[in-house]
This record gives C-alpha cells, sequence and structure tokens, in this order.
C-alpha cells in the first residue's frame, strides 16, 4: 500500500467517520473501497470488456459492400482519412 494524505472537510470527516462505523470498517478503507467503486464506473473499460462490446455489434450493421470481410483494412483506412 501507498500511504497518501487528503484533507476532507469537516462535515466529510464526520461522515466519513460515521459511516466507516456503522459498516464496520476503517475510514481509510472505506476510503479505497469508495476509489475503487468510482474507478469501475468511471475508468477505462477492461479488455474483456472492449471483446464483449465488439462481438455484441458484429454484424449488427450493413456496409453496402459485398467484401468487407476481405478488404476491411482498406475501407477502415479510407474512413479514417489515411
Amino acid at each position: 500500500m501507498i500511504r497518501t494524505q487528503i484533507q476532507l472537510t469537516e462535515k466529510q470527516a464526520q461522515s466519513l467517520k460515521a459511516t466507516a462505523a456503522k459498516r464496520g470498517v476503517s475510514m481509510a478503507g472505506l476510503i479505497r473501497q469508495s476509489i475503487d467503486q468510482l474507478l469501475e464506473r468511471t475508468g477505462e473499460p477492461t479488455a474483456k470488456e472492449l471483446r464483449r462490446k465488439a462481438a455484441a455489434a458484429a454484424g449488427r450493421f450493413r456496409s453496402g459492400h459485398r467484401d468487407i470481410s476481405i478488404r476491411h483494412d482498406d475501407y477502415l483506412a479510407d474512413a479514417l482519412g489515411k
């Protein structure tokens, strides 16, 4: 673990202490749990999540091209202006 310091308002500190006591965890533990939840919601998607989304999208759209499975790299380069 890495030690760090944060500054809380009086109200935040009181609420955090009360919540930690209710849950039977330390204030530091509650802060770590909160950070983990925040990072899960707002962080970059995992490779597993990206694969799941790509698989779900596969075959759902029509390009109008009959050779897309062969020339997909060419079409992508054209679309990206490369």
